[in-house]
């Protein structure tokens, strides 16, 4: 049974998976801004004013390329630079007013695509759709919610 279930589990990974690629691919501009950039700008405006290195390691990616990222972004005013004010030597990011306007048009970019192409489904299939995603999207916000924190152990301690 045990065995089922891990073959349950890997195609559900699957799915997601492919959903996730699917969407990313079709629902973004990528020739007017990378998927790592705009993923990178969302970070700083959910987050609020983060270190440098504290970004990079949250995306994945080198510090040097980071620096280079949030350089081209302060240069093109997406982004700004502050000084942290419990430690005045360190450096935060942040993001601009126009930082924001640039991920809310992609927002929007989004929405009017995805529209488009629920649009074009039968009634029955949007409906389904619909309710796929209502049960669906609940169970994965807390599986990532969950998982991103630390786990205790019956004994109390952190694994």
């Amino acid at each position: 049974m045990e065995e089922a279930r891990s073959v349950g589990d890997l195609e559900i990974a699957a799915a997601l998976t492919e959903v996730a690629a699917l969407m990313a691919r079709h629902l973004s501009n990528r020739q007017a801004m990378s998927l790592t950039t705009a993923s990178t700008l969302a970070r700083v405006e959910r987050e609020g004013p983060v270190r440098l290195t504290a970004l990079a390691a949250a995306e994945g990616i080198a510090q040097p390329s980071m620096t280079q990222l949030v350089q081209r972004l302060e240069r093109e005013g997406l982004i700004a630079r502050m000084r942290d004010p419990e430690d005045r030597r360190v450096a935060l990011v942040t993001i601009t007013e126009a930082g924001r306007g640039v991920l809310a048009e992609r927002g929007q970019v989004r929405y009017a695509r995805l529209a488009e192409l629920l649009a074009a489904l039968p009634a029955e299939e949007r409906e389904a759709l619909g309710s796929a995603m209502r049960t669906a999207l609940p169970i994965v916000r807390r599986l990532i919610h969950d998982a991103a924190r630390p786990h205790v152990t019956s004994e109390g301690t952190l694994p």
